[in-house]
């Protein structure tokens, strides 16, 4: 069974950092690409950042120079640090896994979801 789990959520202050992480077990994630999207009240479940098994990352706009994307291949882990966060960065964080996705930031190539963390940022 395939699952992904994150952890690391929480509450932080507006300008403050934070690190969230995704297990994933279950299966082989070679070539699979792992990635963060995240959802806020009223909106739809947006891409955040992603990397490709190779190493090679994409980022959001919007937290593009703010946010940072690893995994470790050999442990099937991937963390995202959460910088100079600002409210707007408020939501539930979900971490997937997509078979090697021409557009890793389309939500719908992703086959396997966690169950996410919420990350509210104070003001």
């Amino acid at each position: 069974q395939v699952r992904l789990v994150e952890s690391g959520g929480g509450v932080v202050q507006a300008g403050g950092s934070l690190r969230v992480t995704c297990t994933a077990s279950g299966r082989s994630f070679a070539n699979y690409v792992l990635g963060w999207f995240r959802q806020a009240p009223g909106r739809e479940r947006d891409f955040v950042a992603a990397q490709r098994w190779s190493g090679s990352t994409y980022y959001g706009d919007s937290v593009k120079g703010r946010f940072n994307i690893s995994r470790d291949n050999a442990k099937n882990t991937l963390a995202l640090d959460l910088n100079m966060v600002e409210p707007e960065d408020t939501a539930v964080y979900y971490c997937a896994a997509a078979p090697t996705p021409w557009d890793v930031t389309n939500r719908r190539a992703y086959e396997y979801w966690g169950q996410g963390t919420q990350v509210t940022v104070s003001s």
